[in-house]
């Protein structure tokens, strides 16, 4: 009997496992499902419009579109177009010589990008074509189409006509599959530097490496301004201070000191993914910026992108249960980060008046003043890497504020290698920014 069992056992299990196998070769043969409801209109490769995405996903296109009109701001942030220079005047010390100090606003929603970089007084008639690389939906196949280096070396001005749509679904989705990809090709190139493969990223990855199509600090490259992350020696500010001194590059060199400086742009992605807690966690930038929300029956990430402290309940009651003790935890950090910025630009304007007086003394140390400038650089460079990232310090407090530690630091130490150059101790008096009547005034 026995005997009898264990074949009858053994040639059940054969006929399971050759169905079993039959079927992982049926299922492995088929064609990738690309939704679970057919689409209602075929989006094309790279399709610019994204009103046409739409017509198959209405609940994401109408939350876009309400970035249109987001002027609601928080404590340190929003979407008003509130002016830098207005609510913080040192900023106009800091960028004296650059076309920052004549007009720095802050950015409103996604589906304004094209209608402000137009307007904005930054651009000139030499303005490159790649003011234009996180503005537009257009891009992606713009970039294909052209190859990004004739994208770049081409004129803002020239580049206008073909730039229609603002952000929008191209720009990080793949029409028919709707997976989120690396569009831009500097950010390709910049994670190739570190050996990445964004093609084997998990999908909760790619919902923080998308924003890193625009959300990044860039630089423009050489004569024909080549969009380029600094990324090769790595993402942390030290790494992209060593790069930027390797390569030699300035954004632009400050009236009086003569100090090659340079500018950071929004380094969000750079800031978040420097092992802050939320990340280590395995928090994705979506999932607070475009967090679940539901429509009737209908689950889906709003594409109303905006600060989480609009929307906490959403946005941050997914994991926490007191959302109120959240929403304090964020403004005591946020308030901490500010003050010690401003502490910060107050020691930076102390090293300018300083580094001023020295450079126009004709007998002051030669190698003393350099170094002095090279303080200078690095520490506005790290206070610009905190000041210009869209967080007031939440996204990595621990990191952004050691970092605005260490430029206080520098800069102190480029106001000491200035008094030092000319023998002047009373290049040391601080406070000069309280000192000056009348303050400096915004760019009219």
């Amino acid at each position: 009997m026995n005997k009898y069992t264990n074949l009858i056992l053994g040639g059940i299990i054969i006929v399971l496992a050759a169905i079993l196998a039959g079927t992982l070769i049926f299922l492995k043969n088929q064609p990738p499902q690309q939704r679970a409801i057919a689409p209602i209109e075929q989006i094309a490769d790279m399709e610019p419009d994204s009103a046409k995405w739409g017509i198959n996903f209405p609940n994401q296109w109408n939350t876009l579109q309400q970035t249109a009109n987001n002027k609601t701001d928080t404590t340190y942030g929003g979407s008003s177009k509130f002016s830098q220079l207005e609510r913080d005047p040192r900023q106009v010390i800091l960028f004296t010589g650059y076309p920052f100090s004549k007009e720095y606003n802050d950015d409103r929603g996604h589906m304004n990008a094209v209608t402000d970089v137009n307007a904005i007084k930054r651009i000139n008639e030499k303005s490159p074509a790649t003011c234009y690389s996180c503005k537009s939906s257009n891009n992606p196949a713009l970039w294909k189409q052209m190859g990004m280096e004739a994208y770049d070396a081409t004129l803002f001005s020239d580049m206008k006509g073909n730039i229609q749509n603002s952000i929008g679904c191209a720009n990080c989705h793949e029409a028919g599959s709707m997976r989120l990809i690396v569009t831009n090709p500097a950010l390709k190139e910049a994670l190739e530097a570190q050996g990445k493969d964004w093609t084997t990223f998990t999908r909760q990855e790619m919902r923080t490496v998308v924003c890193a199509n625009c959300h990044v600090e860039y630089y423009f490259k050489g004569d024909h301004k080549y969009l380029t992350f600094p990324w090769a020696n790595g993402t942390r500010i030290e790494n992209i201070l060593s790069y930027y001194k390797e390569n030699g590059f300035k954004d632009w060199e400050y009236p009086d000191t003569k100090t090659p400086m340079l500018k950071a742009q929004h380094p969000e992605y750079e800031m978040f993914t420097a092992d802050s807690t939320h990340y280590k966690a395995g928090v994705s930038c979506a999932d607070c910026h475009m967090p679940y929300v539901r429509e009737g029956a209908a689950k889906f990430s709003t594409h109303d992108v905006h600060s989480p402290l609009l929307n906490p309940e959403a946005a941050c009651g997914q994991c926490h249960t007191d959302v109120k003790y959240v929403v304090g935890r964020v403004n005591e950090i946020q308030n901490q980060v500010y003050n010690t910025k401003i502490a910060t630009e107050d020691a930076l304007v102390d090293a300018i008046a300083a580094l001023k007086t020295a450079a126009a003394d004709p007998k002051a140390d030669p190698t003393l003043l350099d170094e002095a400038r090279n303080l200078h650089r690095e520490a506005q460079f790290m206070w610009d890497f905190v000041s210009a990232e869209n967080s007031m310090g939440f996204h990595n407090p621990e990191y952004i504020l050691k970092i605005l530690a260490d430029s206080t630091n520098k800069a102190r130490q480029a106001q000491m290698k200035a008094a030092q150059a000319t023998g002047d101790m009373n290049l040391l008096i601080t406070g000069v920014y309280d000192s000056l009547d009348p303050k400096p005034t915004p760019f009219k």
